[in-house]
């Protein structure tokens, strides 16, 4: 697994998304409200439903907040309706940028996603343009100081895991999308202690930019990260240790 676990380095030491409780609240309910909509309104029929209530109360969301937003989705409760939608693009030096975004409003939403590729260098791409260079796949992270390596080895067999990385500052299991939810649930039962769970979009190969680059790179995704829309942001560009020891501090 050398290598396709530096993004999701990059964007644990970066915290960008989870910064502010009411961005992510917003996130997660908008997430449980389309879960809903494409699965029905019960978790237990419905493994993305199950796993954004769970995602929801792991981040102290009130119980109200999150049946109201099962009952939008389901139609029992009237409100926006949601689509999702995945932009794909370049930033400056050609990275690539894969968007996945839930909007109430397609044609508000990409005419500002293009705005902030074009403010920043970078470009908005046509459909499949860079998704491919991209694999989905279950992604766990635990801190290392928790468990002996030993004891991490021990307990990703006993959870099926299809891959494992040992090399960063966190033991890391990646699953098939399939398997993600059962995953989850498996290491939830023996109270593993996670820093993430997430379905990612890990990419295949990383692109090397000079630090500038770089820079302007991180701050475009940042830029994408705030935006009120925007779910997850993946890139493919490399960053260096000095870089993320800068970030991190």
């Amino acid at each position: 697994m050398s290598g396709h676990s530096k993004w999701s380095s990059i964007k644990r030491k970066k915290a960008v998304t989870d910064s502010r409780r009411g961005q992510l609240w917003t996130r997660i309910l908008k997430e449980v409200t389309v879960a809903a909509r494409m699965g029905g309104g019960d978790p237990t029929g419905n493994a993305r439903l199950r796993t954004a209530v769970q995602d929801a109360r792991a981040s102290n969301v009130p119980n109200d907040n999150i049946e109201r937003a099962i009952k939008r989705g389901t139609g029992e409760l009237e409100g926006v309706t949601y689509e999702e939608i995945t932009y794909e693009g370049y930033g400056p030096g050609g990275a690539a940028i894969l968007i996945e975004a839930v909007t109430d409003n397609k044609n508000r939403t990409v005419a500002e996603i293009r705005h902030l590729f074009s403010k920043h260098g970078g470009s908005l791409g046509e459909a499949g343009s860079v998704s491919w260079m991209f694999d989905s796949r279950g992604y766990f992270a635990i801190e290392k100081a928790m468990m002996a390596e030993d004891q991490f080895m021990e307990l990703a067999l006993s959870v099926d895991a299809e891959d494992i990385s040992t090399e960063d500052e966190a033991y890391e299991i990646f699953t098939s999308p399939e398997n993600y939810v059962a995953t989850k649930e498996a290491l939830e039962q023996r109270e593993t202690p996670l820093i993430v769970s997430e379905m990612a979009r890990i990419p295949q190969t990383y692109l090397e930019l000079p630090a500038q680059k770089v820079e302007t790179n991180l701050r475009l995704l940042e830029t994408f990260e705030d935006h009120d829309d925007v779910q997850h942001v993946w890139a493919n560009f490399n960053v260096d240790a000095e870089t993320l020891a800068a970030l991190s501090g």
